[in-house]
């Protein structure tokens, strides 16, 4: 049960059956099963006891009882051996119990945590005297999440300074200092503001004139005539299809005429700007294939691809399944198959090697002995690796994402939603050096159906290291900092130190019935991009039907480390966002349902990449032949040697090379 739920952020009813074996009979008497909570409704943190009974044809109650029980999604809820029932997060849960091979389920809601704390954005330079200005606050629960739809009240210590209004406008009265209050139930913040006089004698803004593409960020600046103040100006933009923000910064996503106006008290001055398409949109050309069904000696038995690692000439690519495969791309144009490297596994999801491409490693989940980690295998002869070592001893729960640095493997472990680091310097004796975990309030630890023990409610997903800094995508805690040797801290890989964290509301984002969390990073300049990975709540991975997916890719800006917050972000509409790889001021990557994207993410990033036409090309990696027929399930991107290797869940791996521009009023369709 493990396995499912915290590799495939699942839990599946068939499954529990399975995990009954042996307590099947045709004989049964179970006809139906009825679970109940006592009530419908729980709030994040509690802990209920479930019930359940199974009858008989008749309806008659049967002296039997639960074989199992369980809860899903997993993210929001666990059960334990004897039904009580964990609550993390908000949305909807379904509550089973398992009598043999029959099922019977409950819907429960869960509602959000109350809001904690309330912030208000500082406001550095003072306002005049009938000056306005809209403060905003943020809403929080005590583990950190934006409450985003919570309702925010104002107040004024002192209006005859300074009043506010129910949308927290602040309107400067006469000079003085005023308390400005925000308060969301019990939850409030403050911040001091200073009304001054108006002493300008005028006012314009900078540039007067100027031009741009659209998604460029142009910052506009108001110059005040007559005083030695920075005063705090009102800024508004004329036309549909772009903003400017509080700092002056201006972003269109429609091309167009627009007029920006930065207003002090009475006061006005006015400037334009004239943006143009950015006409960024260029040919994809496929080069090779290498599909999934060719590797199989039974094509119709199907097979499902995980995670790839180019390097060189040979390209690594992991399956859901038992092995592992190795391409000769010396040729891009004719991948050939090497080698297929068996693995005691039902999932190999990560792969890579070190920098010198020397060894390799690969996570493990679902061994048959129960013992899953990684294991480190001799790259000598890139194309036919052998096995050198393994490393299970604290991660025998299994390890869904591993990441390479030096010496060093960081990794997910997937029973404690710890991070581990593994120090291979003798890899014939691989050893656990660090484990650094978040301390989750709500997280607790739980029994399996098979005796061990798991921390549910905390679960960390996927991890970079980069300049010393480990960039680890935590499912409901968000992105997390750590200092591995960067310095910033006195931290190292033997003792990593918190640096910063960002927190996301992914119901708020997504709303009920979905399995939702931080799931990708990937560190480039000063932005770091978090891919969500949102599924529905139950789901069949095996089934050929196709799964939904959403899911959105966040823009965070840690330029200060210590306070990432997010700028932009970049949603496909009903796709769902996976692993992603930036190089050149490029931005590949897999969007599942999606296809592969290609994005323009150069100069400084704000808004909504998709509607600025930030889009370079995209590409359908759906085939008649796919595991799920002409269903795209496009996992990852790389770029190597001037080619983009795209790997699809569904149809394998898709060698591409990107073209010339589209030209203006061409019909060619990307990626065709």
């Amino acid at each position: 049960m493990r396995i499912i739920q915290k590799l495939f952020s699942v839990i599946l009813i068939g499954v529990c059956v399975a995990a009954a074996a042996g307590q099947k009979s045709k004989d049964s008497p179970v006809k139906t099963v009825e679970v109940s909570g006592g009530k419908t409704e729980f709030e994040v943190g509690e802990h209920a006891k479930f019930s359940a009974v199974a009858k008989d044809d008749s309806g008659k109650t049967l002296s039997q009882n639960p074989t199992a029980w369980s809860a899903a999604p997993f993210d929001l809820a666990a059960a334990d051996a004897n039904g009580v029932v964990s609550f993390y997060q908000p949305g909807e849960v379904v509550v089973f119990a398992l009598f043999g091979d029959k099922v019977g389920l409950v819907k429960v809601i869960v509602k959000p945590a109350p809001v904690t704390t309330v912030s208000i954005d500082p406001v550095i330079t003072p306002i005049v005297v009938g000056g306005t200005l809209k403060l905003n606050a943020t809403a929080r629960t005590a583990g950190g999440d934006p409450r985003v739809g919570a309702l925010i009240s104002w107040a004024s210590d002192n209006p005859a300074i300074a009043t506010v209004d129910a949308a927290g406008v602040v309107t400067g009265v006469v000079p003085g200092k005023a308390s400005l209050r925000a308060a969301s139930g019990s939850a409030s913040g403050t911040i001091t503001l200073n009304v001054v006089k108006n002493t300008l004698r005028g006012l314009s803004v900078e540039p007067a004139s100027t031009s741009g593409r659209t998604g460029d960020v142009v910052h506009f600046k108001a110059v005040a005539a007559g005083s030695g103040e920075n005063f705090t100006p009102r800024w508004a933009v004329s036309g549909a299809g772009a903003v400017i923000d509080p700092d002056g910064g201006f972003l269109a996503d429609n091309p167009g005429t627009y007029i920006v106006t930065a207003a002090i008290g009475e006061r006005t001055a006015s400037a334009s700007i004239v943006v143009a398409p950015r006409n960024v949109e260029r040919n994809l050309e496929v080069v090779g294939r290498a599909p999934l069904k060719d590797t199989l000696k039974d094509p119709r038995r199907g097979v499902q691809g995980a995670e790839q690692w180019i390097i060189g000439n040979y390209a690594y690519y992991s399956t859901i399944s038992d092995h592992f495969l190795v391409y000769d791309i010396s040729d891009p144009g004719k991948p050939k198959l090497t080698d297929k490297v068996t693995v005691d596994a039902r999932l190999i999801n990560d792969i890579s090697t070190t920098a010198d491409g020397k060894t390799l490693v690969i996570s493990r989940e679902g061994a048959s002995n129960r013992k899953n980690g990684i294991a480190f295998y001799d790259t000598s002869d890139p194309a036919h690796p052998k096995p050198l070592s393994e490393y299970t001893a604290t991660v025998t729960g299994g390890v869904h994402s591993a990441f390479v640095d030096l010496h060093y493997v960081y990794l997910t472990d997937d029973a404690t939603g710890s991070m581990r680091v593994i120090d291979f310097a003798d890899v014939k004796n691989p050893k656990e050096v660090a484990r650094w975990q978040v301390e989750n309030a709500v997280a607790n630890t739980l029994k399996d159906t098979a005796g061990d023990e798991e921390v549910h409610g905390r679960y960390l997903h996927d991890l970079q290291v980069k300049d010393g800094l480990a960039y680890l995508a935590y499912w409901r805690d968000g992105l997390i900092i750590l200092d591995v040797g960067n310095g910033i801290k006195g931290g190292s890989p033997e003792k990593p130190k918190f640096v910063g964290q960002l927190h996301f509301n992914h119901n708020e984002l997504y709303g009920n019935g979905w399995l939702a969390g931080t799931h990708s990073v990937f560190r480039y300049k000063n932005y770091v991009f978090v891919g969500d990975e949102v599924f529905p709540g139950t789901f069949d991975l095996s089934s050929r039907i196709r799964i939904p997916v959403r899911g959105i890719m966040h823009v965070v800006d840690v330029s200060d480390l210590e306070h990432p917050r997010k700028v932009a972000e970049y949603p496909v509409p009903e796709a769902g966002a996976h692993n992603i790889w930036v190089e050149n001021d490029i931005l590949y990557m897999g969007y599942y349902n999606g296809g592969g994207r290609v994005l323009d993410v150069s100069g400084e990033l704000r808004g909504d990449l998709y509607r600025q036409g930030r889009q370079i090309a995209n590409l359908w990696t759906g085939d008649a032949d796919g595991f799920r027929p002409n269903v795209p399930f496009c996992w990852g991107a790389q770029p190597h040697n001037g080619l983009i290797y795209f790997n699809d869940v569904h149809t394998g791996l898709w060698i591409v090379k990107l073209g010339e521009p589209i030209e203006k009023g061409s019909t060619t369709a990307p990626g065709q």
